[in-house]
């Protein structure tokens, strides 16, 4: 008797990685109560331009991002301790293609301009570009989030755009949605270059 084939695996699938004294790891549950610290740390849910849980909403920011279809979540941790710095995630996966976006990034305020967000960036850009063989990783930023286009634009990532009147805010205000993409020929020499600033402090 024929065995029937292998159910298909996502391209993208939950990962652990590690790096620069970061560790970033399946989002879970359990991660609960780490979210809820690094989100006091700074009151980000009061910034219109973050996608942060509010205090008591932390199990239902969890199983929201974990329902979505086409997302991988994070939790990031500081790799000595396990304390928990914030989120990140793989999102709008297009397998065919061969192309993810990396968002819904947040950091307690203590580690922001840190090397937090290079070292989770470089960990996920490596493991998109030289083990999954993505063909391009994108970005996606409020119009009004100028820290995060500056931060987006230091990883060599290329401005594709805007698109206007895009989403809702928790506000209710509605945002342009800034866009930006690194395709894999452009990904060796910001790799040298992100490694090297993270090697020197």
């Amino acid at each position: 008797m024929s065995q029937s084939p292998a159910a298909h695996q996502p391209w993208v699938r939950p990962v652990t990685l590690t790096g620069w004294g970061v560790r970033l790891v399946p989002l879970s549950t359990d991660h609960a109560a780490g979210l809820a610290a690094a989100a006091a740390d700074g009151e980000l849910w009061k910034l219109r331009v973050t996608s942060v849980p509010e205090p008591g909403h932390e199990l239902g920011y969890i199983r929201e991002a974990l329902a979505e279809p086409h997302r991988v979540p994070f939790a990031v941790l500081h790799d000595a301790t396990g304390l928990v710095l914030g989120s990140t995630s793989y999102h709008d996966i297009v397998e065919p293609v061969r192309r993810t976006e990396i968002g819904y990034t947040w950091y307690g305020r203590s580690v922001q301009r840190s090397h937090v967000n290079t070292a989770c960036k470089v960990l996920l850009l490596t493991h998109a570009f030289d083990i999954l063989g993505a063909a391009v990783v994108g970005w996606r930023t409020d119009h009004e989030n100028y820290a995060s286009q500056k931060a987006i634009e230091r990883l060599g990532a290329q401005r594709d755009g805007q698109l206007r009147h895009h989403k809702l805010r928790r506000d209710g205000s509605v945002r342009d949605t800034v866009l930006y993409s690194m395709l894999a020929s452009e990904w060796p020499e910001a790799k040298e270059r992100l490694t090297a600033r993270l090697a020197s402090g």
